[in-house]
């Protein structure tokens, strides 16, 4: 009787062991590897990585790829803008002359007017410094809302006499002297706000379309002169500019390539000055998404 009862202890625990090997390897059809799904269409067979290729005659497998779970919040951190500047003039200076802002100190050096505040076009740029942005899920990933925290800064370079300065108060003229240099330097601390479209939201290489508004605070404004006769000048103040900077703000992304543009809603002085500008730029911009 014993030895009937440790036969068939032995007879099932054999049994137990090639149940289990067949488990492990013949009766497996699926296998996953991270987001990977590698069906076997031959059972019993075993196909790896390195198999040769001579012996797909004999053995098919196919790949599938799970899709992977998108976070609804991305962000993408350091974003450089490179760009140029220029500002649309709607100032009618026939009261703007009358006003306390334009000055005349001599009448050889002429009334400010438009032709006072011509830019050299290939010199006056736009550098925005985005500390970081976010793109934040609506609707399938095609649909976003995006906005971030930067830094905006413009240079105006002056392709005449005028010069700004600030005692007693603001003011703006034509100098007596001409310039080797001579730039208007103004930064903003800026938030922007855009509703982004991504055609294929899947990939990096699509058609994407952003468009909102910014708005920003003054942080910073200097003009920096070099001349023979003074050397080199930086001239620090607001010059009585709007210290708030609202603008309407657009991107465009095709792949790895994106472009920017924005127009500012408000002028750039204040209306006590009685000169209407309005700055804008268009520009390259580098960025992941």
């Amino acid at each position: 009787m014993k030895r009937l009862v440790c036969l068939l202890a032995l007879v099932w625990i054999g049994g137990k062991g090639i149940a289990q090997t067949d488990s492990t390897t013949a009766n497996t059809d699926t296998v996953k590897v991270g987001n990977f799904i590698i069906i076997k269409k031959n059972k019993g067979k075993t196909v790896t990585e390195n198999t040769d290729r001579r012996l797909n005659n004999r053995f098919e497998f196919k790949v599938e790829r799970r899709a992977r779970k998108r976070s609804n919040i991305s962000t993408n951190w350091w974003i450089m803008d490179l760009g140029f500047a220029n500002m649309r003039d709607q100032t009618d200076y026939t009261p703007a002359q009358a006003g306390n802002y334009l000055k005349v100190f001599r009448p050889a050096d002429g009334a400010v007017n438009q032709n006072s505040f011509k830019l050299i076009n290939g010199k006056s740029s736009n550098v925005n410094i985005w500390f970081f942005m976010q793109k934040l899920n609506v609707s399938k990933h095609v649909v976003n809302l995006k906005y971030g925290l930067g830094m905006e800064m413009y240079n105006y370079r002056f392709d005449t006499r005028l010069s700004y300065r600030k005692d007693p108060q603001p003011y703006a003229f034509n100098d007596s002297i001409g310039f080797s240099k001579n730039k208007l330097f103004v930064s903003y601390l800026t938030v922007p706000f855009m509703i982004n479209f991504n055609t294929t939201p899947d990939s990096r290489r699509g058609l994407s379309f952003s468009a909102g508004v910014s708005a920003g605070y003054l942080l910073n404004s200097r003009n920096k002169q070099i001349s023979s006769e003074r050397g080199k000048q930086k001239i620090k103040g607001d010059f009585n500019f709007e210290p708030w900077r609202l603008a309407t703000i657009a991107e465009i992304g095709l792949g790895p390539v994106r472009l920017y543009g924005s127009y500012s809603l408000n002028r750039l002085q204040r209306d006590i000055t009685r000169i209407e500008q309005y700055p804008y730029t268009v520009g390259i911009r580098l960025s992941n998404w």
